[in-house]
């Protein structure tokens, strides 16, 4: 598995319809090939910086499937307006991992 992280900085004042736009484009990566997971999260420090973390079967579900689908050019449409910049992205293998049993209750 394949985790891809992508830092979006949005345009500020943008948040809210960001979001409203990552919501509707989670079902063209969650449809598309290889996608395992899709999860958003928003800076506390930083309101108009989030990380997208997409779980992937292979990088090349990503870079790609995905990256030469309408997936990918439907969330460009949705989302791309709101960038400030091009998002930067990394992919990530898992090294370490833990979960601590009391959260869970």
């Amino acid at each position: 598995m394949i985790k891809e992280l992508a830092e979006i900085d949005i345009r500020p004042g943008c948040e809210e319809d960001f979001e409203a736009a990552a919501l509707e484009a989670r079902d063209l990566f969650l449809g598309s090939k290889g996608c395992l997971a899709f999860r958003l999260h928003r800076s506390m420090e930083q309101p108009s910086r989030y990380r997208l973390f997409v779980e992937w079967e292979t990088i090349e579900d990503h870079m790609l499937e995905f990256r030469n689908s309408e997936a990918f050019l439907g969330w460009r449409r949705l989302c791309g307006p709101y960038f400030l910049t091009p998002p930067r992205v990394e992919h990530l293998t898992i090294i370490v991992e833990g979960r601590n049993e009391k959260s869970e209750r």
